[in-house]
């Protein structure tokens, strides 16, 4: 079985915890529609099973998740635009799906967050980092700006922290982001801190796990109301510009921008 044909995204149920867990390693769980399907659809399997009281969302690989698969948004269409607002939507709705879903998402990380893999790690409710993540929102870099993943992604952060990091994309560890509120906690152990936090959820009944994750959402929420369509719109203008195909270009090539100095 290749690569292709293995599922990108696996799921499982135990313990009263749903675990999906993005399996493709090859492309570095790069967000491709077909992730971005799977993934919808585990989410939908957890919200519509009463055994499952909380999600855990991990990886396998050394990369949590790479952002935008810039293959895939750099390959030619008949409508480069339209293409783009169509999988920023799918983005737009996969995010909404995390932060809507009745039940706590967990994420568990120890290895390489970039660009849009911060819309989901900034989506999910707790979120544990162990000593191999790395984190940066890399956009501005590739001629982009992090149009979408700002929705989930500027809630958690303090203002100078996000001005700094979402100017420079500079890379950062577990420590600077469990201090500026990216993540909940760095932990040495991360199953041993996520079995510990699932312990503590499953003392807790459904109606008020529900409850009190609409109350710590619903303004998050009501940003993708308000700026949705305008991030949406954005995403697209930028990603068809001649900038932003001289920085996917430079990175699938591996070599400096045409700006960098």
């Amino acid at each position: 079985m290749t690569d292709q044909d293995k599922p990108y995204v696996r799921y499982e149920v135990s313990g009263g915890a749903a675990t999906i867990t993005l399996d493709s390693p090859h492309n570095r769980n790069a967000i491709s529609t077909r992730l971005v399907t799977e993934l919808q659809a585990g989410l939908t399997s957890a919200a519509a099973d009463p055994a499952v009281r909380a999600v855990v969302l991990t990886h396998t690989g050394g990369t949590f998740c790479a952002g935008a698969d810039l293959s895939e948004a750099s390959g030619s269409s008949a409508s480069p635009e339209e293409a783009v607002k169509e999988r920023g939507r799918g983005m737009l709705t996969l995010l909404r799906s995390i932060l809507e879903l009745p039940k706590p998402v967990i994420g568990r990380i120890d290895g390489h967050v970039r660009a849009g893999g911060m819309g989901l790690v900034g989506a999910c409710d707790i979120v544990v980092a162990g000593p191999a993540s790395t984190f940066a929102v890399t956009e501005s870099r590739l001629g982009l700006a992090a149009s979408i993943i700002s929705l989930t992604v500027l809630p958690r952060l303090d203002q100078r922290s996000a001005s700094r990091y979402l100017l420079t994309g500079e890379k950062f560890g577990q420590h600077e982001a469990e201090s500026i509120g990216l993540v909940t906690a760095a932990s040495q152990d991360t199953g041993e801190s996520i079995t510990e936090l699932l312990g503590t959820l499953r003392q807790c009944s459904p109606q008020g796990l529900a409850e009190s994750k609409w109350i710590t959402t619903r303004s998050v929420l009501a940003g993708f109301d308000r700026d949705g369509e305008e991030m949406i719109a954005q995403s697209a203008r930028l990603f068809s510009s001649d900038e932003a195909r001289e920085g996917m270009m430079s990175f699938l090539q591996k070599r400096p921008a045409a700006w960098a100095q």
